[in-house]
């Protein structure tokens, strides 16, 4: 396995291991600051790759947050070990997800998030945005980075397959395929206006977790992705 380094917008890294077995690349989102931030850990046995990587930007042990879309293995799985690595690094997640799940799982206590909470990074402004169950998991969420308005999309977009690390055009037919797979986005009342709020933000740049990152006008590409939540939903047996 490889692991590449790909600055995506202004002081914002793509950090991706594909790994051919599962079809997928494995995407971890480096924010330099003076306070830099890690979204995403990867799983344990990547954490020598994506450390090694991380610290060709800047020393894994400068890190001060650790932060991630939902409680899984390639979003958390090497969280104490980037913990450790890093001696004044804190994990921040949603308060729900630090209730349930990350208070327990973290070997340092972590900062709770409300929608909306941001953190100054110096250089860098992350919000974080509650997404429960978009595209799953009651604790889900995405950050926002205010300076390159950067959208750190968790698994909202997935694409199997790998490819280029950056793309202009629109995301919505490999996330077609891929949905059509998996199912791995809730279907609920709330999935498509959660989507379409983050449309408002006029992101300029959409971080991915599983794919490229794309570049351009992102907002109606949210759109486009609300549009087929809803027409998914529809078809849903009641």
């Amino acid at each position: 396995m490889d692991t590449t380094t790909t600055e995506i917008a202004d002081g914002i890294f793509r950090i991706s291991t594909f790994i051919p077995d599962a079809g997928l690349s494995f995407n971890q989102i480096l924010v330099r600051a003076d306070e830099p931030l890690l979204f995403h850990t990867g799983m344990r046995a990547l954490f020598p790759l994506v450390s090694d990587a991380v610290d060709a930007v800047l020393p894994v042990s400068t890190l001060r947050w650790i932060a991630f879309g939902h409680v899984e293995a390639d979003e958390c799985g090497a969280m104490n070990q980037w913990l450790d690595a890093a001696p004044d690094s804190q994990v921040a997640f949603g308060a729900i997800g630090c209730m349930v799940s990350v208070n327990d799982l973290a070997d340092r206590p972590p900062r709770p998030l409300d929608d909306g909470d941001v953190i100054d990074l110096g250089g860098k402004r992350v919000r974080y945005l509650s997404t429960p169950h978009v595209p799953h998991g009651w604790e889900a969420g995405v950050m926002f980075e205010e300076t390159t308005s950067t959208l750190l999309c968790g698994d909202l977009f997935t694409h199997v397959g790998d490819g280029p690390a950056v793309r202009t055009d629109s995301p919505m037919e490999p996330t077609i395929v891929a949905e059509d797979m998996f199912g791995y986005s809730s279907l609920a009342p709330s999935t498509a206006p959660t989507v379409d709020r983050l449309a408002d933000l006029a992101p300029t740049t959409l971080a991915l977790m599983h794919g490229p990152s794309y570049q351009g006008d992102a907002g109606p590409w949210l759109r486009d992705l609300a549009a087929d939540y809803r027409r998914r939903a529809e078809l849903v047996p009641a």
